[in-house]
């Protein structure tokens, strides 16, 4: 091995012995995080139980009080309605154009995320399941 080789060698282990700059948070940073995980969680309650997604004045909440059975922890899955295996935006979408008869959102729209963070916060603590039916 050549010098040249060995200080390569100690420069590279060297930085990957250094703390990622971006890895490091504080309780301020956690606070923060939380609060704006809360705010989108309660945009996804607003959404879920207002009649407003669709145009006939059905809400979310009729057919899934508190985002009952929609289970999130299953998906992916092959979803019969859609006839594939499909993400769980894509069944809230199917809701929304079918017994809600509304406009499909995108799946970055900031209400289909906080539908999604909505739902998924509703069964927090159960364990992933994809696929299951």
């Amino acid at each position: 091995m050549t010098h040249k080789t060995l200080a390569l060698g100690a420069a590279v282990v060297a930085v990957l012995a250094l703390p990622a700059l971006g890895d490091t948070f504080g309780p301020a940073d956690v606070q923060k995080w939380t609060a704006e995980q809360d705010a989108v969680v309660k945009q996804g309650r607003a959404l879920w139980t207002d009649g407003k997604l669709g145009t006939n004045g059905v809400a979310c909440a009729q057919c899934h009080p508190n985002a009952a059975n929609t289970h999130p922890e299953t998906y992916p899955k092959f979803q019969k309605q859609l006839g594939k295996v499909s993400q769980l935006w894509e069944m809230v979408n199917w809701c929304i154009r079918n017994p809600l008869e509304g406009q499909s959102l995108a799946a970055d729209d900031p209400k289909m995320t906080a539908i999604l963070s909505y739902v998924t916060y509703e069964r927090r603590g159960v364990k992933l399941e994809p696929g299951k039916h």
